[in-house]
Parts: structure tokens; sequence; C-alpha cells
């Protein structure tokens, strides 16, 4: 593993929060997100974040086609956003940009209600601890966005 890089690129996820998972990176949304996490988690600074399991990042990794281990050996090699997000498309299993804009869609408008059920029941508990009271949950992102204070 190469520290050095990961150190410089690497959020401290004790002390701020990963990207949000609408923010895009290699044409997905999650996949920034995602990153941060792996970096923090390769560094032992993940705070309360999970790299794995994750169930944002199991939704990219499903999609994609890939599993948590390779991304985690790639990142460990000190790679940037940019080497990442070409790895990512490299390795991706899909290959369709009309189809990657329609996954982000989806991703974007996930209801809650659309979950499966241990994500449902999962967040329920979840939304209650980490999300103001006085902010409306529309879609999944929402919860991080609302939780994390980006709107």
């Amino acid at each position: 593993m190469n520290k050095e890089p990961l150190r410089l690129m690497a959020k401290d996820l004790r002390k701020e929060y990963p990207r949000s998972p609408r923010e895009m990176l290699g044409g997905y949304v999650i996949a920034a997100r995602a990153l941060d996490k792996c970096r923090a988690f390769l560094l032992g600074i993940n705070g309360e974040y999970n790299y794995w399991p994750c169930s944002l990042s199991s939704q990219l990794y499903a999609f994609t086609g890939l599993s948590p281990e390779p991304v985690k050996e790639f990142v460990a090699t000190g790679a940037t956003d940019e080497e990442f997000a070409h790895w990512l498309a490299a390795t991706s299993k899909v290959k369709e940009r009309m189809e990657i804009i329609r996954w982000n869609n989806r991703m974007r408008a996930l209801r809650l209600c659309d979950l499966d059920d241990h994500g449902q029941d999962y967040l329920e508990d979840y939304i209650e601890k980490h999300v103001p009271k006085h902010r409306p949950v529309y879609v999944w992102f929402d919860v991080y966005d609302l939780e994390e204070d980006r709107f």
C-alpha cells in the first residue's frame, strides 16, 4: 500500500464528511463517496463510516460487476480520483453510456419505499437518530445529505 499519496488525498472521516452520493466520479453517482470511504478505511481514519459492507457502495458494485476487494486493492496503490475514474470505466461490466445514465437517475430518485426490507428497516431507526427532525427525506440520497448538512 502506498500510504503517502493516500494521506494526501484522503478525507479524515473522523473530522469531515465523505462526498455526497450525488457527486459524480467517472460518470457514476456514489463512486466519489465510495472512494472517500475506501481511502479513509485503508488509513484507519474512517471513523463511523464503513467501507464494507455499505448499502450505497453495494449498489455501485452490483451495477458495475465489481467487488469491494479489487476496488480496495486499486485504491491502495495511491490512485487519484482521475485514475480511479478511468479504472472504474475500464473495469465495469457496463459500457453503454445510456445504461449508466439511467442507473444514475434511478439511484438519485430511489425512494425509501423502493429499498429492500433490510434497507427500509435499517433506515427507519437511522433517520430518527441522525437526520434533523424538521427536514423531510424524499429520496435515499437525502438521508446522507441532510445528516451531513449539505442542504
